[in-house]
């Protein structure tokens, strides 16, 4: 039981920690020191789908799961948990390619909103400031 509430968790890490990578550098207006945490995880989230590799946190959650009593899962964890959604026919390399790519992207606009933003002296930044 302990050991299945640890794997979940780990799910959940790993699915905050996939949300952040994503969408993470559009919070950098308003918390101004989030890039320094954003950029790092993003570049390991690339370089996870660029590599074709295996999340360590997919094999935390295995090991837990193993553990427990339970069956792992095979691949990898968007393999598992999210190809059956999104990608009916399965993660390939090409399509771990093109989601790294979309990470790059997306946070190309988002830092690229931060920085018009502060160049602009944006008045919403200076206020939400401390």
């Amino acid at each position: 039981m302990v050991w299945n509430i640890l794997a979940n968790l780990v799910l959940l890490l790993h699915l905050s920690f996939l949300i952040f990578v994503i969408i993470g550098g559009f919070f950098a207006n308003r918390w101004r020191r989030l890039p320094w945490i954003h950029v790092p995880a993003a570049a390991w989230g690339t370089a996870i789908e660029f590599g074709g590799w295996t999340c360590p946190l997919t094999l935390i959650e295995n090991w837990l799961r193993v553990a427990g009593g339970k069956a792992g899962y095979p691949g990898e964890f968007m393999e598992y948990y999210l190809t059956p959604i999104v990608y009916p026919e399965g993660l390939t390399p090409e399509i771990q390619t093109y989601l790294g790519l979309g990470v790059i992207l997306i946070n190309g606009i988002a830092y690229s909103r931060v920085r018009r933003g502060r160049s602009r002296g944006n008045q919403n930044y200076s206020k939400s400031l401390p």
